[in-house]
């Protein structure tokens, strides 16, 4: 994982609660992304900003089948 996905407690709180703010999935939350959908995410660019970090957390959390850490808290 990369030195600035390092989230604090708040920050993984707001990527649980954190909805999709566009494009297909619009209004699902980030964890419950398709894998596929967030791996081609970042093939093409994650979104610059907060957005983009929290996306790029996704991605690691999926990859590593973290998912079930994040759901109780959103």
């Amino acid at each position: 994982m990369h030195a600035e996905l390092n989230p604090d407690q708040a920050f993984l709180v707001k990527v649980a609660r954190m909805r999709m703010p566009f494009g297909k999935y619009k209004g699902l939350l980030l964890i419950d992304l398709p894998e596929p959908y967030v791996i081609w995410f970042e093939k093409r660019g994650f979104p610059k900003g907060e957005l983009g970090r929290m996306l790029e957390l996704v991605r690691e959390i999926k990859l590593n089948g973290l998912e079930h850490l994040l759901r109780p808290l959103s």
